[in-house]
């Protein structure tokens, strides 16, 4: 087992293990992938201030996020097919945050259920993720699952009305499971222990659609299904229908325009978060963190800004959180982790970000996460 120290360690062994449709489909972006690209790179153009002499003693990064302490202003993010890159990997990331102290996000498009995690997590709560499809009856049936499953916050997508390409995907011919064609079945004989892992578990489709909608009960309906379902009629009218059948704290996900945050304000939503879907939808968009500042700037003082895209370390979150995202998500670093040593992974991931954010939270003249402003980062740096 070779030494992990950082997030890259664990994307290089989650490629080895993982069969390469599930690594590319988490490892890529949409067109020529600038947009993903940039989303890590620009918060590599953001330098930190370096402070000495100054008392490191009794440091915390706990924080809130819509009222619910987290162990760090850190959650994992919704991410489609988690259990395709380990034997229910929802549930293991979902159990690894649990013990972590920081939420775990199930999305639509999950392989485990939300009533299979409900049940592995003894009735902890976690947020779901909503797509809105046209079926709105199913809509309404997956909220009454949500609350029933206790889920304590729902996280409404709202940039994936249509699905942007994504040339790896396609090259591959994703699924779940995978088609067993030959260079799959040749690929998957190379990751025994992945395949283990898959004939030990039921869960090899999307458990959320699956046995709840009538006629869905096959890989090649559900993928007919899916392709019709996503909803490009959605609207700001509907936001206010899914906050008032939810009832519950709403984040609204994908914003990165001013004027649509100035809107999500106006929609009643708990929590926006700016977000390019991890460079997956509209290649050529800015990274997150670069629409970051003007947003906070706009509605900040009135609705929590977080924001997901291109964090692969503590440092990243420190740069966010000075720039004034309440929150931010991870999805990417962890998945590495699921694929890599399941929940083992995912709990890895969540050290190594931890640590990276308290050592430089304190070289930086901080001992108090909720105290960061920009002033630990160098003017200038952050100018997009």
């Amino acid at each position: 087992m070779p030494v992990i120290t950082n997030i890259e360690d664990l994307r290089v062994l989650a490629k080895q293990r993982i069969p390469r449709m599930f690594y590319e489909y988490v490892d890529c972006g949409s067109w020529t992938e600038s947009t993903y690209h940039a989303n890590s790179d620009d918060f590599k153009r953001i330098k930190l201030r370096q402070r000495v002499a100054i008392n490191m003693e009794n440091r915390s990064t706990a924080s809130t996020m819509i009222g619910q302490k987290v162990a760090m202003p850190v959650a994992l993010a919704p991410t489609g097919l988690t259990g395709m890159l380990c034997a229910d990997g929802e549930i293991k990331a979902a159990l690894a945050a649990k013990k972590f102290g920081v939420p775990f996000t199930l999305s639509t498009m999950s392989i485990c259920a939300i009533e299979d995690v409900a049940k592995a997590t003894g009735g902890h709560p976690f947020w779901f993720q909503l797509y809105v499809m046209r079926d709105r009856d199913f809509i309404e049936r997956l909220i009454d699952r949500a609350k029933a499953a206790k889920c304590s916050a729902l996280m409404l997508t709202l940039d994936l009305q249509i699905i942007g390409q994504r040339h790896k995907d396609i090259k591959n011919g994703l699924s779940a499971p995978p088609k067993l064609t030959l260079p799959n079945i040749l690929n998957m004989m190379t990751k025994p222990r992945w395949g283990l892992g898959m004939l030990g578990t039921p869960r090899r489709g999307f458990g959320n659609i699956i046995g709840h909608v009538k006629g869905i009960e096959t890989m090649g309906t559900l993928s007919e299904w899916t392709a019709k379902q996503f909803d490009p009629a959605l609207n700001w009218g509907d936001v206010e229908w899914i906050k008032k059948r939810w009832g519950g704290p709403l984040i609204l996900k994908g914003i990165q325009d001013v004027e649509d945050a100035r809107i999500a304000v106006s929609s009643g939503a708990d929590a926006l978060i700016v977000s390019n879907h991890g460079g997956r939808q509209l290649d050529g968009a800015p990274s997150s963190i670069a629409a970051l500042p003007a947003i906070v700037e706009a509605v900040g003082k009135q609705i929590e800004v977080h924001m997901d895209g291109g964090i692969r370390s503590g440092q990243d979150v420190l740069k966010a959180r000075a720039l004034g995202a309440r929150g931010t998500y991870i999805g990417r670093a962890f998945n590495y982790g699921v694929g890599a040593l399941g929940e083992q992974g995912v709990a890895k991931a969540l050290q190594i970000i931890h640590k990276e954010l308290d050592l430089t939270m304190a070289f930086c003249g901080h001992t108090q996460i909720d105290r960061v402003d920009s002033g630990v980062l160098l003017p200038g740096s952050y100018a997009f």
